[in-house]
């Protein structure tokens, strides 16, 4: 059974900063791509943004600009750094790592953006 370790969800005000980290385990993490998907209450599980094994990160429309993801391969940890937060963006937050023929889930880490 492969665990997806998320954390660095929280509560946080308009405009501010959230770092999200997942930890892959090692055997897999070199040969996945890998992303973060959010899902809201009633809404759909929807991509936020993806980084390739190789090739250039892509993004959603509604986060280009204010969140970046990142690999560190020597920690085998995928990183989503939130900037200007809205509220818009609360949701349920998860990491998603897809080796050759395979994909797991993390649990979700919840982010809520308000004053």
């Amino acid at each position: 059974q492969v665990q997806l370790v998320e954390s660095g969800g929280g509560l946080v005000q308009p405009g501010g900063s959230l770092r999200l980290s997942c930890v892959v385990p090692g055997n897999i993490f070199s040969i996945s791509n890998m992303g973060w998907y959010r899902q809201a209450p009633g809404k759909q599980r929807d991509l936020v943004a993806a980084i390739p094994r190789t090739g250039s990160t892509h993004y959603a429309d509604s986060v280009k600009g204010r969140f970046t993801i990142s690999r560190d391969n020597a920690k085998n940890t995928m990183y989503l750094q939130m900037n200007s937060l809205k509220p818009e963006d609360t949701a349920v937050y998860y990491c998603n790592v897809n080796p050759p023929a395979r994909q797991y889930w993390g649990r979700g880490t919840q982010v809520t953006v308000s004053s």
